[in-house]
């Protein structure tokens, strides 16, 4: 199958179906196209999340503010699945959860030789959807699961295709955690990743650390601890751990980014309640 993501909206993803169904009747299927816009590494969180949920796939993924500039177009085969994005940091996140424990030699990164596109703005249409074709109609005539080594020799063998030399990475920052003498966490200083579209503000501070807690203060303001949206009333603040597995402030029937005022890029402490710090 070819997954489709991107920062498109409506109509823009449907011109690109439609330069791939000219050239394969692989099975389409959209994970998003209202990510937010502009912004590589929210798109790079949600799919390191949701794209291990594939069996392997070409994923086509298009969320670049540098269309029409010399940025490369990127390949990516991350064990049995290939990544199809523009080189700006996009596919690394994802391509090492869809490596998982085969670890860095799982993945192999590509540059595309590009033709002149028809468009300077819309490369989704002129560059990646064709890319991400030809890729699946190379695959045509193997196993329904290509094994790693059949898809790198494939990938090998496009002609317009060749290894990278130094693709762009992207790593989501990582939480500074205090402790107390027993080693236990009191204090974790973390950042906002993300906030999906019902307004959870999804943090970079995996559930682990708070768990087994009643309350935390979340930038000095007490706020209960909860596994599910429906321990607290309608309208009440609450601290929960994400189906991702990473720390969410939300608002049960409201908007978390709201109620904390806080935006993606922004600093979160979160501390133990019957600890100051």
């Amino acid at each position: 199958m070819i997954t489709l993501t991107s920062d498109f909206g409506s109509p823009y993803p449907a011109a690109m179906k439609g330069v791939i169904r000219r050239h394969t009747d692989a099975e389409m299927i959209d994970v998003a196209h209202d990510l937010p816009r502009g912004d590589p590494r929210a798109a790079a969180f949600w799919l390191r999340f949701v794209l291990s949920e594939f069996p392997p796939a070409v994923h086509c993924a298009v969320i670049d503010p540098g269309v029409g500039t010399d940025r490369d177009a990127l390949v990516v085969r991350a064990g049995s699945h290939v990544l199809v994005a523009p080189d700006n940091g996009l596919a690394m996140p994802p391509a090492r959860a869809l490596a998982g424990e085969e670890g860095g030699e799982a993945i192999e990164a590509f540059v595309v030789d590009v033709d002149e596109p028809a468009s300077e703005t819309f490369h989704g249409r002129d560059v990646f959807a064709p890319v991400a074709a030809r890729i699946r109609a190379a695959l045509d005539g193997g196993p329904a699961a290509s094994t790693p080594a059949e898809v790198s020799e494939a990938l090998a063998s496009m002609e317009d295709v060749s290894p990278a030399t130094d693709p762009v990475d992207l790593d989501f920052p990582e939480p500074t955690v205090e402790r107390d003498d027993g080693r236990d966490p009191v204090a974790v200083d973390g950042e906002v990743l993300a906030i999906d579209r019902f307004g959870n503000v999804v943090t970079n501070v995996p559930g682990g650390l708070i768990r087994g807690r009643d309350w935390v203060r979340i930038n000095g303001d007490l706020t209960p601890v909860a596994e599910t949206f429906g321990a607290v009333d309608p309208g009440d603040r609450l601290v929960t751990v994400g189906s991702h597995g990473y720390v969410e402030c939300d608002v049960n029937d409201g908007r978390g980014d709201g109620a904390f005022d806080l935006r993606p890029g922004d600093e979160v402490r979160i501390v133990a309640d019957n600890v100051s710090l």
